[in-house]
């Protein structure tokens, strides 16, 4: 976290601490009051939260987005909306499993949590690629993780999925199958401590089984791609989710679709 200047320090200059009105005193002009008008703060991130206790049961939510977010109104609403729909859903399922289970000594049956948050990936002048990371328990032994992402476009003015920006699955999984498995394997090795890793049981899944991140480097073009595999998608509960970076090539570029090769570029 960036620290803050002490509020002393910005009084050296004692201009800078006279208020409009003693500035206005000393030179004979009426204050102005334009700049302040126009500078209103920009919209701040959003972190929302409810829950609820009825005895030994209870439900947790949360969902939160960035201040980048916030600041496109129609993504902000679009994710408003998901965010009522989640906890509409959630309350629903809550009341049914409080009914179906009254009287019951299993607070496991009764408890329920969601969280999702949503990240910046790459800010670029047309594009802000999200990412988010969400959690879910609705009874049972443990919950479960998952992962979302999201591309806004602003010239029109609506999100995709990341995935929609290239020709067709097959295309990119042909641009970036093969880098993909070697990596995964590769962080399978890392994390099993170099023991033999056994790829019959999981064996490495296709890029449409995972979510797909379009990250930047320089904040001009997407030049990398993030891909991560949710927990029982490349491996067990135990080993959590795998992600890697790779990054743009040619093969990647070939395979987006026209109207959005423009915002890719090799990395420099």
């Amino acid at each position: 976290m960036l620290a803050r200047a002490a509020t002393g320090l910005a009084c050296v200059l004692i201009a800078a601490c006279s208020s409009p009105e003693e500035t206005a005193a000393g030179t004979g002009s009426a204050p102005s009051h334009t700049t302040a008008e126009a500078a209103a703060p920009p919209p701040a991130a959003s972190a929302f939260s409810d829950n609820a206790n009825q005895g030994e049961a209870s439900r947790e939510f949360a969902y939160s987005w960035p201040a980048e977010a916030a600041a496109i109104p129609a993504l902000a609403a679009q994710l408003t909306a998901e965010r009522d729909r989640l906890l509409a859903e959630q309350k629903a399922e809550w009341a049914e499993a409080l009914a179906e289970f009254a009287g019951e000594d299993c607070v496991a049956c009764t408890n329920r949590a969601f969280e999702k948050s949503w990240e910046v990936v790459a800010n670029l002048p047309r594009y802000l690629s999200l990412s988010a990371s969400f959690y879910a328990y609705t009874g049972g032994a443990h919950g479960n993780g998952a992962f979302d992402a999201l591309v806004w476009d602003r010239e029109a003015g609506a999100g995709l999925d990341p995935k929609a920006m290239f020709r067709s699955q097959a295309a990119l999984q042909d641009a970036l199958g093969a880098a993909w498995c070697k990596a995964l394997k590769a962080e399978k090795i890392k994390r099993f401590e170099g023991e033999e890793v056994d790829d019959s049981f999981f064996p490495c899944p296709p890029i449409a089984d995972l979510t797909v991140l379009l990250g930047s480097s320089d904040r001009k073009a997407f030049n990398r791609i993030g891909l991560i595999a949710a927990p029982y998608v490349a491996g067990s509960y135990a080993e959590g989710a795998y992600e890697v970076t790779l990054p743009v090539t040619a093969k990647v570029i070939d395979a987006v679709r026209p109207e959005y090769r423009d915002a890719f570029a090799l990395p420099k």
